[in-house]
């Protein structure tokens, strides 16, 4: 067990290696601030009934991105207390492990958070659909039934029945992304500082790498920032067991 006795909580794909783009956000900024700690891997199902055995509480419903009650990530600190959701999680790494700063207050940090959905959204069809293959058979079969019940059809079809337009309608609020990338200078949002903000993107992007590497190099070719800001950040995607 690591000294530190912070525990992440995260979904394992076959391979036992991180790739759900919330886990991701709050793994690189443990490795981003160098902060010991270990992964305890979750399989989907067992989310639910897991923090609820260790006195999560459930999501709040309000909270940005709400999906279901009980989601990865979750943290447990070295005080025993624990903690669910990327969000928060990034507010209270940023407290309790001050330096190196993730420049919460900027307002580029909202920004980016709020952006992800536009830029995502066209090409859902193309990614979510091959999560699945990605995972152990518990979680598998539960994400093919929970997907089917929230777009009202197989996953398999969400994938056939892609609108042809998809990628044009990425265009432009990945341009939008790349003209805040190039604001600066790059290759961070904020120049040479690094923020959340990027922690935000990469994390998104390394997830479209591990879900559907065609779609990612695609989607890299959108802007010219983005192969560069996704390197002058793979040093915090090392560390991913």
């Amino acid at each position: 067990m690591a000294s530190s006795g912070v525990v992440l909580y995260d979904l394992p794909s076959k391979q036992g290696t991180t790739w759900s783009l919330n886990p991701l956000k709050t793994r690189m900024i443990l490795n981003y601030k160098k902060i010991d700690y270990t992964t305890e891997w979750v399989e989907y199902p067992d989310l639910a009934p897991t923090f609820k055995t260790l006195g999560i509480p459930p999501n709040p419903k309000d909270a940005p991105g709400y999906y279901a009650d009980y989601s990865s990530p979750a943290i447990k600190y070295p005080d025993g207390t624990y903690q669910m959701d990327s969000w928060p999680i990034a507010h209270e790494l940023e407290k309790r492990y001050p330096n190196p700063s993730l420049h919460l207050d900027d307002p580029i940090v909202l920004k980016i958070r709020d952006h992800i959905s536009n830029m995502v959204g066209p090409i859902v069809p193309h990614v979510i659909p091959r999560i699945a293959l990605l995972l152990n058979k518990s979680s598998a079969d539960y994400f093919y039934e929970t997907r089917k019940e929230h777009f009202g059809k197989s996953l398999q079809d969400v994938e056939k029945d892609a609108p042809a337009d998809a990628w044009e309608k990425a265009e432009g609020p990945a341009r939008e992304t790349g003209d805040l990338l190039r604001k600066h200078g790059g290759p961070f949002f904020l120049g040479e500082t690094i923020s959340y903000a990027d922690f935000i993107f990469v994390a998104m992007l390394h997830f479209l790498g591990r879900a559907n590497p065609d779609a990612f190099k695609r989607f890299m070719a959108l802007d010219d920032t983005f192969p560069r800001v996704y390197e002058a950040s793979k040093q915090w995607l090392e560390k991913d067991d």
